[in-house]
């Protein structure tokens, strides 16, 4: 399967306040998401970014929201992101490969997966961009969500998959946002 801008939507699942420093690598995985979403921002894709009960987890951390202050975001209940209110959006995108970064891999990512699966669309995990308090958990929700026919991929191949040459008008704006 191709990676295509003009079919890519890409989701942003929970990296909440009270989520984010538990888990393990923190800091590398927040790195990598702002860079992928540099990235993202600067190939003008479509973000969608939720947020697990955030009266009790905090809202997203500054960080992301500075990068992709655009972002459509939906407050949820359920650990899985399609809820009514994200599937409708995602299926009035038109778009049908979902770019998925966020935490936890084990429990919002890997259950969004499934029913993105089920519903028709083409999940890709940005492997390096999620995150689970045990790298136990992390390991095999990566391994059960390829198993579950997502593509499993890094921020910086699907970047470049997504522009797919040197030629691209955003090609040098790519370059300079993975160095």
């Amino acid at each position: 399967m191709k990676i295509r801008m003009d079919d890519s939507v890409v989701l942003v699942i929970d990296i909440q306040e009270k989520l984010l420093p538990a888990m393990i690598d923190k800091d590398t995985v927040l790195e990598n998401c702002l860079t992928f979403l540099r990235g993202v921002e600067a190939l003008e894709l479509p973000v969608v970014l939720t947020e697990q009960y955030p009266k009790g987890l905090g809202k997203t951390v500054a960080p992301i929201l500075n990068v992709i202050p655009d972002a459509k975001t939906f407050e949820k209940m359920k650990f899985s992101c399609l809820e009514e209110d994200v599937f409708t959006y995602l299926k009035e995108s038109g778009r049908k490969t979902v770019l998925i970064c966020g935490i936890e891999a084990h429990v919002c990512v890997l259950q969004t997966i499934v029913d993105l699966v089920e519903a028709g669309f083409k999940p890709v995990l940005i492997s390096d961009c999620t995150s689970s308090r045990k790298e136990n958990d992390k390991m095999y929700a990566v391994v059960r969500a390829g198993a579950e026919n997502a593509v499993v991929s890094t921020y910086e191949s699907v970047l470049f998959e997504l522009i797919g040459s040197a030629k691209h008008p955003k090609f040098k704006d790519i370059s300079k946002i993975v160095k």
